[in-house]
């Protein structure tokens, strides 16, 4: 065989023969693409469970998406995160716009300690807190209406140092009256996902909280769980929550 036919054959052979990776062992381009989001993924979770972990109150998808890829889909993420996490002794929940680890419901009891309150809740303070709730945006005046008693100032303070309840706005009334709303705080202490999670009128009555002979057309009222509403204004920076 001629040496110009041997090289022509060795160059054939080169150029038929599947191309070679970087520790000689043949490429496999199709299965890359899908270890390497699999990879993605499971990091993007890792790096989810350690934020909620270290977060001191509920995290809201703003907060995490800094800390992954632009094209990472947090809510699919996040219900997967609480599918690992449904099973187990902590559960990942969500709590207004925000999530948080919080023990198993079902293992509650065990970790039940007695603990002195520094300062209790008065009968009128959850009675106004009840109203904020169910009724909100609701201003002092309505608060009073649904009460038929004066509603101090101090009650409202008491619950915004406690984290429960926010001046939302102002009332695009005479008198531009504060509107009140509950916080995520609140959610969070109370175990609910959102204010539709509030409990219902059968609901309150099997739990004694309501008479049972309560007229047949009552009706519990559905919060408002958003922003502003065309007849609130927003706080002004310095706005101290004084009445005009």
């Amino acid at each position: 065989m001629s040496k110009e036919r041997e090289n022509a054959m060795a160059g054939q052979g080169l150029a038929d023969a599947p191309e070679a990776g970087a520790h000689g062992g043949q490429r496999d381009d199709a299965a890359r693409p899908i270890e390497d989001e699999g990879e993605v993924r499971r990091r993007h979770l890792r790096v989810l469970e350690a934020l909620l972990f270290a977060a001191p109150e509920p995290l809201g998808v703003d907060a995490m998406q800094p800390f992954l890829n632009p094209e990472a889909d947090i809510a699919a993420l996040l219900e997967e995160l609480a599918g690992i996490y449904r099973s187990r002794g902590i559960n990942l929940v969500q709590r207004g716009e925000g999530w948080a680890f919080r023990t198993a419901p079902d293992l509650g009891f065990l970790l039940r300690r007695e603990e002195k309150a520094t300062r209790s809740l008065s009968r009128a303070a959850l009675e106004t807190l009840a109203i904020i709730a169910y009724h909100q945006p609701v201003t002092r005046a309505e608060i009073e209406e649904i009460r038929g008693v004066t509603a101090g100032k101090g009650t409202l303070d008491l619950l915004m140092e406690a984290g429960w309840v926010r001046m939302r706005g102002r009332r695009r009334t005479p008198g531009r009256p504060v509107t009140y709303g509950t916080t995520p705080e609140f959610l969070d202490h109370f175990s609910l996902q959102s204010l539709s999670d509030l409990p219902g009128l059968e609901e309150l009555k099997g739990a004694g909280l309501l008479s049972s002979r309560l007229p047949q057309d009552m009706q519990i009222p559905l919060p408002f769980d958003g922003g502003l509403r065309e007849d609130e204004d927003p706080l002004e920076d310095d706005d101290d929550g004084e009445e005009g």
